[in-house]
C-alpha cells in the first residue's frame, strides 16, 4: 500500500473517530448506557476480526496482554459509559471533551515514565489544556470556576469517569510504547471489553431490547466508527504520514463537538468553542514540545 492511500485511511480514522460521542450518544439513548455499549463493542469486535483479524496470543508479551488488557478494557468502559449515563447531549458533548485531554496527559506521562525529551512548551501545553476544560464546562459564562463546579455536581459520575479514562488511556499508550514489542491486541480487546459490560447487563437485570429501524441503523453506524475506526488508525500509523496524521488528531475534539452539535441537534456556545480549541492547543503545544526535541537529537 503506498503512503498517500494509508495517510488517507488514517485521516478516515480521525473522522471516524469524531462521530463517537454522538454515537454512544445515540445509542444509548435506545438501548440504555450499559445495554447499547455491550452491543456497539459485540459488533466491533466482528467488524476487527475481519479486517484487522486475529493475532495469536502466544506471541504477545505476557505484560502486554495482562496490563493492555487491564487498562484497554477500563479505558473503554469508562469512555462509553461517561457518555452513556449523560443526562443530555449537552453533558454528554461536554464529557466528551474531557476525554479528549489524553493526548496531553500521555505526553505528560511518556515524560515522567519514559524518559522522552522535552522543552519548555510542554508547560504552557499542559496548563492552556486544562484552562480550555475550565472553559468548556463553565457553561455560558466561559472561565468560570463555580459554575464548572456545579456543573459537575450535577452529574460526577459521568464526569469522574471521563476523567479516569483519560488517565488510563494515557497511561495505555505510555505502557504499551515499551512492552507491546509490535504486538496488536485490539481484537481481542474489544472482545473483552464487550464481555465486561455484557456481565455488567446481565448483573443489571438489563430487559430485552427494542430493535427499531432508525435505533438499529445508529447502532451499526457505531459499531462500525468504533472498529474501522482503530483498524484504519493502525494502517494509517504503520503505511503513511505519521506526522501529518498525529498532527490532524490533535484536532479531534474540535471534529468531535462539531458533529455532535449537528447530530445531536445541540447548539453550543462561543465560550464551548474557545475552549475546545484551547484543548487543541495545549495537545498541539506538548506533541510540539516533544517534537522539537526529537529532532534536536537526530541533528546532534
Amino acid at each position: 500500500m503506498n503512503s498517500k492511500k494509508a495517510t488517507l485511511i488514517g485521516l478516515l480514522a480521525i473522522f471516524l473517530w469524531s462521530l463517537i460521542v454522538a454515537l454512544i450518544k445515540d445509542v444509548s439513548s435506545h438501548f440504555g448506557a450499559v445495554g447499547g455499549a455491550a452491543l456497539i463493542y459485540t459488533l466491533a469486535s466482528i467488524f476487527l476480526f475481519f479486517s484487522v483479524g486475529w493475532s495469536s496470543l502466544r506471541t504477545f508479551p505476557r505484560t502486554y496482554l495482562i496490563w493492555g488488557s487491564i487498562l484497554f478494557v477500563a479505558y473503554e468502559i469508562c469512555l462509553s459509559l461517561s457518555i452513556g449515563y449523560s443526562n443530555n447531549n449537552r453533558e454528554a458533548i461536554e464529557v466528551g471533551m474531557v476525554n479528549y485531554l489524553w493526548p496531553t496527559f500521555t505526553m505528560v506521562a511518556a515524560i515522567l515514565f519514559n524518559q522522552q525529551k522535552a522543552n519548555f512548551l510542554i508547560i504552557p501545553g499542559f496548563i492552556i489544556s486544562l484552562l480550555g476544560i475550565c472553559w468548556v464546562l463553565g457553561g455560558e459564562q466561559g472561565f468560570d470556576l463555580i459554575g464548572m463546579w456545579q456543573n459537575i455536581q450535577n452529574n460526577p459520575l459521568s464526569y469522574g469517569l471521563a476523567f479516569i479514562g483519560t488517565l488510563l488511556w494515557a497511561a495505555y499508550c505510555t505502557l504499551t510504547a515499551r512492552i507491546a514489542n509490535g504486538s496488536n491486541g485490539i481484537t481481542l480487546f474489544f472482545i473483552l471489553v464487550a464481555i465486561v459490560l455484557w456481565i455488567k447487563y446481565l448483573l443489571m437485570g438489563g430487559g430485552a431490547f427494542q430493535f427499531e429501524w432508525q435505533a438499529s441503523i445508529i447502532l451499526l453506524i457505531a459499531a462500525a466508527a468504533m472498529g474501522f475506526g482503530y483498524a484504519a488508525w493502525n494502517i494509517g500509523i504503520l503505511h503513511g504520514n505519521v506526522t501529518l496524521l498525529a498532527g490532524a488528531s490533535y484536532f479531534i475534539p474540535v471534529f468531535s463537538a462539531f458533529f455532535a452539535a449537528i447530530l445531536l441537534n445541540t447548539p453550543l456556545s462561543l465560550s464551548f468553542w474557545y475552549g475546545a480549541f484551547m484543548v487543541c492547543l495545549g495537545s498541539i503545544l506538548c506533541w510540539m514540545s516533544t517534537r522539537a526535541q526529537h529532532s534536536h537529537a537526530e541533528d546532534v
